[in-house]
């Protein structure tokens, strides 16, 4: 379980905070799953690089701080606050420039050490209203 809460801490530290997608391979199984509150489900580590890159381009200084992490057999799960500056077009805002952060969780499934599946759920209403403040 040590490991799982490792590899979700560099989930979000490298992938995500360091936008180094050349860690994928390392903590994201190839055929992983993910589903999130901003998107449609992506698949494998090409989609998933996508999807980082599109959102770190909506978001400057993209954060994604771990709050709290529970582990149990092969899942972990994580409660999240993510944040960023708004500089392009996100759920179909154009740019305010405005600094916005909302809570999340993230459910992790692992297969051999590496992320298989993964949800992340986000109070999107919340963003939504400081985009649109």
């Amino acid at each position: 379980m040590e490991w799982h809460k490792r590899q979700v801490r560099r989930f979000y530290a490298e992938i995500w905070n360091q936008v180094d997608t050349a860690a994928i391979p390392e903590v994201l199984d190839a055929a992983v799953t993910f589903r999130g509150s901003l998107g449609s489900v992506r698949t494998g580590h090409a989609e998933f690089s996508a999807y980082v890159h599109e959102v770190t381009g909506a978001l400057a200084d993209y954060r994604c701080d771990i709050e709290r992490l529970v582990a149990e057999g092969d899942q972990v799960v994580a409660k999240m606050m993510f944040s960023g500056v708004h500089r392009a077009s996100l759920l179909g805002m154009p740019a305010t420039g405005r600094r916005v952060a909302w809570a999340g969780a993230a459910f992790f499934s692992f297969r051999d050490g590496l992320v298989a599946d993964l949800w992340v759920l986000g109070d999107l209403a919340g963003l939504q209203k400081q985009l649109s403040e």
